[in-house]
């Protein structure tokens, strides 16, 4: 029996990231990246944290000796590969990081630079400001809409062979239906289970397929991309790391 084809709208270089793991599960990735990232350096003002949202926006920034809290591992594990050392992960979500800078951080000790994409941690930024905190909002990267599919994308999406398709955020799922329903694909995506990283996303996705919807739609349990590929049926486990127990 053919492998479990699942259709990735995540953007690169995480959508590959995410196809390796599926693999390891015995599953068959298609890659549809719903958003093209492009980074935007800047020069970094004084603060005595940076915050970031996004692995995207660690991989943007230039390593500094400043403490950097992430909101959540994947984040944080990007900004000890970019160089930072001083790294704290919060739980996953945007909340979270407020609520452990409000925990490690004082208002008094200056301002937070907060690292993102343009248009995205607006809300974050004002729940930092009403606990207190002084905010710079710096944009390190750009997110543009993917314009067209890749051509294995649009050969397995006429193929009617992807049952599933998975959401990393509200931006990418929203920017993914609108690519696959112009590419006369509106069909096919009704026909889909949605997997989406958290009910934000989730509700996002059904309402960018609205009046459609999919097939069904499963939310991870917490916002991690562990707990979203926990609730692929068909595949294996991914095996696991040497030495684990």
């Amino acid at each position: 029996m053919a492998p479990r084809q699942v259709l990735v709208t995540r953007p690169e270089p995480g959508s590959e990231e995410t196809a390796a793991r599926l693999r390891a599960r015995g599953l068959a990735p298609v890659l549809a990246p719903a958003l093209v990232l492009e980074a935007r350096p800047f020069a970094a003002p004084r603060a005595q944290a940076i915050l970031i949202t996004s692995r995207a926006a660690a991989r943007a920034l230039r390593p500094a000796p400043l403490p950097l809290l992430a909101v959540g591992d994947a984040s944080a594990k990007a900004a000890r590969e970019a160089g930072f050392t001083d790294v704290t992960a919060a739980a996953g979500t945007a909340t979270d990081l407020a609520r452990l800078a409000a925990e490690r951080l004082r208002p008094e000790a200056g301002p937070l630079l907060l690292a993102v994409g343009e248009g995205y941690a607006l809300d974050l930024a004002a729940d930092l400001r009403a606990r207190g905190f002084r905010v710079t909002r710096r944009i390190a990267y750009h997110a543009a809409p993917a314009l067209t599919l890749p051509e294995a994308s649009r050969a397995a999406l006429s193929a009617g062979g992807i049952t599933s398709i998975l959401f990393h955020s509200p931006r990418s799922a929203a920017c993914a239906i609108t690519l696959l329903q112009a590419a006369g694909h509106a069909a096919a995506l009704a026909g889909m289970e949605a997997f989406a990283i958290s009910q934000r996303v989730a509700d996002a996705a059904a309402a960018a397929i609205a009046p459609l919807s999919f097939r069904a739609v499963h939310v991870a349990a917490r916002p991690s991309e562990d707990a979203l590929l926990a609730l692929l049926p068909g595949g294996a486990a991914e095996p696991a790391p040497p030495g684990a127990s």
